[in-house]
């Protein structure tokens, strides 16, 4: 029923006073007209959060994108959605999701999806990195432990290396991976073919020399942008550290002091009193 029929009829009838009858039958007109309008308000049976976040998502993610995990969040009816390596969160109903947000404990000033993308991202660092594929630089005695992602055309990556040249008693493994430029894949390979790859690489970040050879010898580079596509590594510079730990993008010598340092810590005794082995033997 149209609004002027609605006003139309209010009209007709308050033209002259109103019975109980008439006032009772308006007010069954007003309502039948309004009722297709007003969102129900009577009580539903619950529904399976799992279920209302799926499908409430399905539209925006598509047939490509599967969610892989659901799981509750401190924050009474809001999930965690896991797709891949991706967080985002959704309502227990399924109406209202927040996406590329950070979900911050304001109590205790945490970033929980900070914490929970390094959760993720941590990774058994003997077991999958394979470290017989990088190129292995060693300052002093070696006996601190990290290894990098890097692009030879990467900026930050060349901040990074003048960063690594002042550390000492420290071991590198820097894996090559080419994501950036076309000439990202040769440079990558001229740099593991070179007679010296350490030398060959530092002078290409630093200074932009090229190794001069075809880069033909065999090299693990498709290897590496494999090891790179499993890891999730979508940026250069990445850093892994013997915990597991993950931290991308390039840092200061303070910061990279500070993350060597706190490998150092020597690991609580596990249950059975026995000390946790180091995640790397030393070099």
């Amino acid at each position: 029923m149209s609004y002027q029929t609605l006003r139309a009829a209010g009209s007709t009838w308050f033209r002259r006073p109103l019975s109980s009858v008439r006032f009772a039958a308006f007010l069954a007109l007003m309502i039948a007209a309004w009722l297709p309008l007003a969102r129900p308000v009577f009580a539903q049976a619950p529904i399976d959060p799992q279920i209302a976040i799926r499908s409430g998502l399905a539209p925006l993610l598509g047939p490509q994108q599967r969610i892989d995990e659901i799981r509750p969040t401190p924050i009474g009816n809001l999930y965690e959605v896991r797709v891949g390596t991706k967080l985002m969160y959704a309502h227990a109903t399924g109406e209202y999701a927040l996406i590329e947000g950070q979900l911050i404990d304001l109590r205790l000033s945490r970033n929980l999806t900070r914490d929970r993308i390094e959760e993720m991202m941590r990774i058994d660092f003997r077991r999958d990195l394979p470290l017989d594929k990088a190129i292995r630089q060693v300052n002093g005695n070696g006996k601190r432990v990290l290894a990098v992602f890097e692009d030879p055309n990467c900026t930050y990556c060349r901040k990074l290396r003048a960063e690594f040249e002042r550390l000492k008693d420290v071991t590198i493994y820097t894996f090559p991976l080419p994501i950036l430029a076309a000439d990202s894949e040769v440079k990558s390979r001229k740099a593991w073919c070179a007679s010296d790859r350490v030398a060959a690489w530092n002078a290409m970040l630093a200074r932009g020399t090229v190794p001069d050879n075809n880069g033909y010898c065999p090299n693990p580079v498709a290897d590496i942008r494999l090891l790179g596509q499993k890891l999730g590594i979508e940026a250069t510079p990445t850093m892994y550290f013997p915990s597991g730990k993950r931290v991308p993008g390039a840092v200061s010598f303070q910061q990279l002091e500070a993350l060597l340092e706190s490998e150092q810590v020597p690991p609580s005794a596990s249950s059975s009193g026995a000390a946790k082995k180091p995640a790397v033997p030393p070099s």
